[in-house]
C-alpha cells in the first residue's frame, strides 16, 4: 500500500480537474473514491476503454488516456520516444491525481504506465495504489525479435500479423490500414526504441495478465514482472491470443472489478 492513503479516504469531488485533451471521461463520476487511467495498446486509442464503463465498480471512475495522433487527436503527431511520451503525461495527468488512482495498461500501454509510475517517483509526485500490466514482457527482458517500425508496409503488416495475431478485420482493411500504418510505425518505434534502466523496485502492488496463446509474450516474461514491485503481485492468465483484453473481455473486466473492490475496501 503506498504512503499517505489513510488521507485520502474522501472522495475526489474536492478538486475536479478541468477537461484535458488527454484524458476521455464518457462518465465522469466527481463522487468516485478512485480514478482508473487506462493506457491504450499500439494503435489503439481512448475508445478502446468505452465499453469499461458501465461494467467498472460504481465508485471507480474511467480514465481513458488519449494520445497524441489517434481519434480525437488524429491531427497531432504521434510520440515515437518514450522519455519524452511519460514526460508530457506527468504534466498532463498531475491535475488529476490529488486523490487515490490506479494504472491499467495492454501492451504498448503497459509499458508506458510502469513507466510513468516510475516518473511520477523520481518527480515525488502521488503515484498509483495499484499497477495492472496486460500483454508486455517484464521490461528489463529484451525484446528476443528484431524491429519492425521501419519496415515496407507489406512486410510490417506481416510481421504484426504474425507476432501479435493482428486482427484480419483490420489486415483485410485497405483504406483503414492506410490510415493506421503512420500511427503503427510511430507506436512500435515508441516500443522498439525503449531502453531500460534499473531503479528501485515499485512500492505499488502490480497485477499482470496474459494470454493463454499469447504468440509474442510468453507466461514466463510476464511472471518476471515479480522483481519490478515490493508490494504483492499476482499473474492471471486468460484465454486468448495477444488481444485477450478484447476477446475474454468479460472475464478481465470481472478480474479487474474484483481487484479495485479490495482496493476501495483495505486501502482507501
Amino acid at each position: 500500500m503506498n504512503q499517505g492513503l489513510v488521507s485520502q479516504r474522501s472522495t475526489l469531488s474536492e478538486a475536479i480537474p478541468v477537461a484535458s485533451s488527454w484524458i476521455l471521461r464518457s462518465e465522469p463520476k466527481p463522487k468516485a473514491r478512485l480514478r482508473f487511467f487506462c493506457f491504450p495498446y499500439a494503435g489503439a486509442g481512448a475508445s478502446a476503454f468505452v465499453s469499461w464503463v458501465h461494467l467498472m465498480p460504481p465508485e471507480v471512475e474511467i480514465c481513458a488516456v488519449q494520445l497524441p495522433g489517434r481519434e480525437t487527436r488524429l491531427r497531432e503527431k504521434p510520440f515515437v520516444r518514450l522519455p519524452v511520451l511519460v514526460q508530457a503525461l506527468r504534466e498532463s495527468l498531475r491535475p488529476f491525481l490529488h486523490g487515490p488512482f490506479a494504472f491499467f495498461g495492454h501492451s504498448m500501454g503497459a509499458l508506458i504506465s510502469f513507466e510513468l509510475t516510475r516518473e511520477l517517483r523520481r518527480a515525488r509526485l502521488p503515484g498509483p495504489v495499484h499497477l495492472f500490466v496486460s500483454g508486455h514482457r517484464a521490461p528489463h527482458l529484451p525484446d528476443p525479435d528484431p524491429p519492425i517500425h521501419q519496415l515496407p508496409a507489406s512486410a510490417m503488416v506481416a510481421e504484426l500479423r504474425r507476432r501479435y495475431d493482428t486482427p484480419e478485420t483490420l489486415i483485410q482493411n485497405p483504406e483503414l490500414l492506410e490510415l493506421l500504418l503512420p500511427l503503427l510505425r510511430a507506436d512500435l518505434a515508441l516500443c522498439e526504441t525503449y531502453l531500460y534502466s534499473a531503479e528501485d523496485a515499485l512500492d505499488s502492488p502490480i497485477t499482470v495478465y496474459g494470454g493463454l496463446e499469447d504468440p509474442k509474450v510468453s507466461r514466463q516474461e510476464l511472471a518476471a514482472w515479480r522483481s519490478q514491485t515490493r508490494g504483492v503481485f499476482d499473474l492471471r492468465m486468460f484465454p486468448g491470443k495477444h488481444f485477450f483484453p478484447q476477446t475474454a473481455e468479460s472475464f478481465v473486466l470481472q478480474s479487474l472489478g474484483n481487484y479495485l473492490k479490495r482496493v476501495l475496501n483495505s486501502a482507501l
